[in-house]
């Protein structure tokens, strides 16, 4: 037996060409990107696009499945690339080191993807990757907020005007309906934020990303298990 025959025990065999015939790009390989990826190479899907502009550092250990002790330092779309071989060389892998948002949205082809997933953190890059993918006629799926939380039961799939309580999504339902978009996949989770405080000296501080007045907390099975219900929702559209 192959080593995808137990996902073809439940979908199928034409399911499973369909995902080795599927070209999806991953937007974002942090702690959602990065599980995504993993469950996406794991089904069988044939090419894969990761972008990420970011290196691997050492406060990734804590959640992201790309980071070990041997990639600290390395770039993350190199590191995911490496792994995805690892797991079959024969998926066509693309890594890109590139910060996505509005400047660098015309070095991609929405219209080669057959998904597209955003797992990226800024609004702006999020809008711009709906906007074009909407404009190819992609599907595309996007992660609202997963830092702050600690239930993982708490996420749902819905359309993004069906969402509530995530400060991201509030933000992302205004954008979508300046621009006329009037519907959106996203997973999002019912649960509250957490509110992280730090002691003013706190060294981590020197670490707050400009334009951020607090640090994200976050841990090892919450933004992962939402990277795997995206991997989940692309596999069934993908297959159906």
């Amino acid at each position: 037996m192959g080593p995808y025959s137990r996902t073809e025990f439940l979908v199928g065999k034409s399911a499973l060409e369909r995902l080795k015939n599927a070209r999806v790009a991953v937007f974002g390989l942090g702690g959602v990107g990065g599980y995504c990826v993993e469950a996406l190479a794991r089904s069988g899907v044939g090419a894969l696009d990761l972008i990420d502009h970011d290196t691997v550092s050492l406060t990734n250990l804590n959640r992201q499945i790309l980071a070990t002790r041997q990639t600290v330092g390395t770039s993350k779309a190199l590191a995911a690339a490496d792994r995805v071989r690892s797991i079959d060389p024969d998926i066509q892998v693309n890594p890109v080191q590139t910060f996505f948002g509005p400047a660098t949205m015309d070095q991609f082809s929405f219209e080669d993807y057959d998904y597209v997933v955003d797992a990226i953190d800024t609004v702006t890059g999020k809008l711009a990757l709906v906007t074009a993918a909407r404009a190819a006629g992609t599907p595309i799926i996007c992660a609202m907020g997963a830092g702050n939380k600690l239930d993982p039961t708490a996420f749902r799939v819905a359309d993004i005007y069906e969402t509530s309580v995530c400060p991201l999504a509030r933000i992302m339902r205004k954008e979508c309906r300046k621009r006329g978009i009037d519907r959106l996949k996203v997973v999002y989770s019912q649960e509250d934020p957490i509110t992280c405080s730090l002691p003013p000296d706190d060294p981590a501080w020197a670490e707050l990303p400009e334009g951020r007045n607090a640090l994200p907390g976050s841990v090892a099975f919450v933004p992962s298990v939402m990277g795997l219900i995206i991997a989940g929702e692309v596999i069934k559209d993908l297959t159906k």
